[in-house]
């Protein structure tokens, strides 16, 4: 049995959440139930290498009155009084979840939605627009597309969910994917819509995209109403009004229609008989063009003039237009944290109005996905070096290319039978930005012994909880304060801080956009597992989000592969598996069940093959190497560590034997080299998926540990995968890396070169230490973790462009590398923490 919590408060609609299992402990293809009676419906996500259940993922509908808590067991299921029903016939989808039927059919996306048996809305379809210049050179004509779907698969069929993925493009560019998730007795469908931007940037300009529905309009014009949401409340219109005129209604009449309910006949014959006087407001348009403001304007029609509404600052994006016949609501999730956004009505007056949900609004300047600067005659290599000596930006012409780059959008479209009260609308705003979600508590994470190598916290380190807490709040604040928000930027961070400007380097080089730069992705979620703050959880899950989406490419001779830190996110000719690691994306996808991050590491299935299409060394390397299928140079730090996250992943969602042979025998032949991980790299057949193992040099690199290897070698050393002296290899890794330069030399013949970030890599001598029961491995680490012992504060900054809190001495890389250093020493060796002794003989870097 295990409990169920929410990780906020209990919601009303459906809802899909993943559970952990300890190894051994649930055979495959167990069924489960809540012992409740509520109906759920279960599928596994992840199995242990004996078969297992590793992951188990479910689902259950809307509840009136949902549970605080349920206890998921094995058993058979209930079944949902209004199952989710899909058919598939004569080239459409039909799926009715109670109440509602939604039909799909090619080349749209839903062609018709009904509520008991009536049409409310038809005609479902993603548009977008197109310029063929820059609004800064006037522009040019904009072409305006219906996107078409190629592809309709229905990838779940209830009896509580059902997921149906659309594919197709826009026109000739924009490739697209977009899964509706149905749940039973629901009259809501969640829209998640991934697109891949692959134009040329020289002459692809994206004015618009967005998602388009036709309202069936049946009522009166005084009996059709019009919501948009404001930061606390709504705009509360119809689109003949009744209040506010010469000649009183009636005060019954008013209350009605502000109500949303249907006004009757009017008792007053001077407004009754003159109706047709009263103007009725066609189109409304809600435009947030930044994280400080929105727009709100309406008209009469087309043609006429547009009349200005107050307007506000931070809208939550949602709307309904509709009448007391029907209606629908419409919103996008993080609509102003995503500007520039925009909520269209239009024809609200005529027998099928439209409701458009912009992801890039048309009133925004063009979307400019050119290179932010004219390569300042870098051409060569040796160029290029120098230019990474003086702004950390790793240019390469050609390089920075948006080509292939990805975001994800979620969008909700709700069905009514009347026009919902303003108590209902201010729920479904709240399910759109903050979705339920079930969770388990961090003591049964920890139990499950999954994500390798964390605790719980305890009240006896509280210096460091309170530090740990300090970096996140302070992220936290500085996103609102330094507006790290829109289009391509909400969810990442930047990487450095300019504390001469009292601003983050953002037109720096490499010190601007982080792009998964030393793991904060890791450290928030192994923040989140131990603490369960629902706040680190969406800190996170917007990261994961961006960083997954837009910090790697999906198409072109890049896919596969991130992009270092940068001004723009694609912008660095470090190209590598490093950003788009699987070991960032598992965390949420096995939390949620989110299928688009499932897609993402689905993506790297074959991830050791984009070694051929560019070398990560290039630039740097003091020996004559071109990519060979035979001999790929495979760093064992980092670039082995996401080949491994990527193979983990692939072998326990799929099976996939490839994957396991090539993971298995990478780590066999880590353990058969001299030197093991010391030995730096190595060369791999793509054909055998093995090492050349008869390398015996030693090259260490300070970054080797920094982006996921010592989270990967934890979970493989306790997957236990008979695989004899990889354990080894790595804690001689572990081990060595801290010793002094006479003890290294005692062991190897030599000391090692390029040692630094050692608080970071206090967890190695950690992990090493309790392994081995080493009680001066355990003393080395607490040493070099614990050289800062002055006050972490904040600085209030005035005469800054915005008031702002400072704390210059923190930069992304510290605060990561310290969190996931705190978070690990303190599981494997809390006891030691007061028996350090002795100082850390190498001084800190602060910068990598």
């Amino acid at each position: 049995m295990t409990t169920l919590q929410w990780l906020e408060t209990p919601c009303r609609q459906g809802v899909s959440w993943g559970v952990p299992w300890p190894l051994g402990t649930v055979a495959d293809g167990t069924r489960f139930a809540l012992d409740d009676g509520t109906p759920v419906q279960s599928w596994t996500t992840a199995t242990w290498p004996d078969g297992s259940v590793k992951w188990s993922a479910h689902a259950i509908g809307p509840s009136e009155q949902p549970d605080s808590s349920y206890e998921l067991v094995a058993g058979e299921p209930a079944t949902p009084a209004q199952p989710v029903h899909v058919e598939r016939a004569d080239g459409e989808v039909r799926i009715t979840t109670g109440p509602v039927a939604w039909v799909l059919r090619q080349p749209g996306l839903i062609a018709s939605i009904s509520y008991d048996g009536q049409e409310v809305v038809r005609n479902v379809r993603l548009v977008s627009l197109r310029q063929n210049s820059p609004d800064d050179d006037l522009g040019g004509p904009r072409e305006q597309t219906t996107a078409t779907v190629d592809r309709i698969t229905v990838e779940q069929d209830g009896p509580v969910r059902a997921v149906v993925r659309l594919e197709g493009k826009h026109g000739d560019w924009l490739p697209f994917s977009v899964r509706l998730y149905f749940y039973a007795g629901a009259a809501d469908v969640r829209i998640v819509h991934s697109f891949v931007w692959d134009g040329d940037p020289d002459r692809d300009f994206l004015a618009g995209l967005g998602l388009s529905a036709d309202v069936v309009m049946r009522d009166e014009a005084h009996n059709r109403h019009i919501r948009l949401a404001g930061p606390s409340g709504f705009l509360t219109e119809a689109v003949r009004g009744l209040t506010g005129l010469r000649r009183d209604p009636g005060e019954e009449v008013r209350r009605t229609q502000v109500a949303g309910r249907a006004v009757g006949a009017i008792p007053n014959p001077e407004v009754a008989d003159r109706l047709q006087r009263i103007p009725q407001w066609n189109d409304y348009t809600l435009d947030q063009t930044s994280a400080d403001g929105f727009t709100l304007r309406k008209r009469t029609g087309a043609g006429q003039g547009w009349i200005t509404i107050p307007s506000g600052t931070r809208a939550p994006g949602y709307g309904y237009v509709g009448g007391v016949s029907g209606g629908l609501g419409f919103g996008l999730r993080d609509f102003w944290k995503l500007h520039p956004t925009r909520l269209d009505i239009r024809n609200a007056a005529t027998d099928v109005a439209t409701a458009t949900v912009w992801m890039w609004s048309p009133s925004a300047p063009a979307m400019d996905v050119r290179y932010w600067h004219d390569g300042m005659d870098q051409d060569t290599y040796a160029e290029q070096l120098e230019g990474l000596e003086i702004t950390y930006e790793d240019y390469e012409p050609g390089f920075g290319n948006a080509q292939g780059v990805a975001r994800t959008h979620e969008l909700s479209l709700r069905v009514h039978d009347t026009t919902p009260s303003a108590e209902e609308l201010s729920e479904h705003v709240a399910l759109l930005n903050s979705p339920g979600l079930l969770t388990v508590s961090p003591a049964r994470l920890l139990e499950a012994g999954v994500f390798g190598t964390w605790s719980l916290p305890t009240a006896d380190h509280q210096d460091i909880e309170a530090r740990l807490n300090f970096l996140f709040q302070y992220y936290v604040g500085q996103r609102e304060q330094r507006r790290w928000y829109g289009f391509w930027d909400y969810g990442d961070v930047m990487h450095t801080y300019d504390r001469d400007r009292h601003t983050w380097r953002y037109d720096v080089g490499g010190f601007a956009w982080d792009n998964s730069e030393l793991s904060p992705d890791l450290w928030l979620w192994y923040q989140y597992l131990r603490t369960g703050r629902a706040d680190v959880f969406r800190f996170a899950e917007s990261m994961t989000r961006h960083t997954g989406e837009v910090d790697v490419h999906h198409l072109g001779r890049w896919k596969g592969l991130g992009s270092r830190h940068n001004v723009q996110h694609w912008g660095c000719s470090c190209k590598q598996v490093r950003i788009s690691s699987a070991i960032y994306r598992r965390f949420y996808y096995y939390l949620t069940a989110d299928e688009r991050t499932g897609d993402l590491m689905d993506e790297l299935a074959t991830i050791e093959e984009t070694f051929l299409v560019v070398d990560p060394q290039r630039k740097v390397r003091p020996d004559v190497y071109s990519p060979d299928p035979h001999a790929l140079s495979i760093e064992l730090g980092v670039d082995w560590g996401a080949l491994a996250a990527a193979w983990l992943t692939r072998w326990e969602r799929h099976g996939d034997e490839r994957a396991r042979a090539r993971l298995v025998g990478t780590m066999s032949d880590i353990a058969a080299l001299h030197y093991g991980f010391l030995t730096g790299s190595a060369r791999l057949n793509l054909s055998t998926g093995r090492f050349d193992t008869s390398r015996d040099t030693i090259a260490v690199s300070h970054l080797s540990s920094l982006f996921g290897l010592p989270e990967i070698c934890s979970e493989l050393i306790d997957l236990d995968l008979d695989v004899p002296g990889f354990e080894k290899a790595w804690l001689d890794y572990c081990r060595l890396y801290l010793l002094s330069p006479e003890e290294q030399t005692a062991e190897l013949g030599q000391p090692l070169q390029g040692i630094s970030q050692e608080r970071a890599h206090s967890r190695l001598a950690a992990y090493a230490a309790a392994r081995t029961g080493d009680p001066e491995l355990a003393r080395l680490a607490w040493r070099n973790f614990s050289v800062d012992t002055a006050e972490w504060k904040t600085t209030p900054v005035d005469g800054a462009l915005m008031p702002v809190d400072e704390a210059a001495f923190i930069s992304t890389n510290g605060a990561s590398q310290y969190a996931l250093a705190a978070i690990q020493n303190l599981s494997l060796i809390p006891e030691h923490r007061n028996d350090r002794g002795g100082t850390a003989w190498r001084s800190q870097d602060a910068q990598s």
